[in-house]
């Protein structure tokens, strides 16, 4: 009588976007000046990286936060590293800011370490004891010492009430 009744099916865990909370240390400056240092508009930028034109200004804008895997194939797409584009002093990064650094949502690094996402989450966030064996497997992925992944992890755990990780 109406014609076809069309039905919302939720995403696979896999297809749904990445969390839209704040990037630490993520410097538009820096994205923007690179961008314009290798002659680039935005919307060649954002083709070449497989984004919208649309985001790419809003970030550079500052009106949005990027997703770490999206910043990540902008920053291949420049031919520079995703730390040209985010600055968190060493001293002060947490166990997220790492992963970030890295390019790699928390999904990524769960996969490449044989670790749950939620485990993942809850370390980065400082929330349960970090294993000698959980903390080698994610410094191993990160590229850092496990001292490093401690320090940060320490940070994490210590950082007051109701601050992000």
């Amino acid at each position: 009588m109406w014609g076809t009744v069309f039905r919302y099916v939720r995403p696979a865990a896999r297809e749904r976007p990445v969390s839209r909370r704040v990037m630490r240390g993520f410097q538009p400056a820096h994205l923007r000046k690179l961008r314009k240092e290798r002659g680039y508009s935005q919307g060649e930028l954002a083709r070449a990286a497989g984004i919208g034109t649309t985001t790419l200004y809003h970030w550079e804008a500052e009106s949005k936060s990027p997703q770490v895997d999206l910043l990540a194939r902008v920053a291949a797409a420049l031919g520079a590293s995703v730390e040209q584009l985010v600055d968190v002093p060493e001293a002060d990064r947490y166990p997220g800011d790492w992963r970030v650094l890295r390019g790699m949502t928390q999904p990524q690094l769960g996969r490449a370490t044989g670790l749950s996402t939620p485990l993942v989450g809850r370390v980065e966030r400082g929330e349960i004891p970090l294993s000698d064996d959980v903390a080698t497997r994610l410094a191993e992925a990160l590229a850092i010492s496990p001292t490093q992944l401690r320090a940060a992890y320490d940070r994490a755990r210590q950082r007051p009430l109701g601050e992000p990780a």
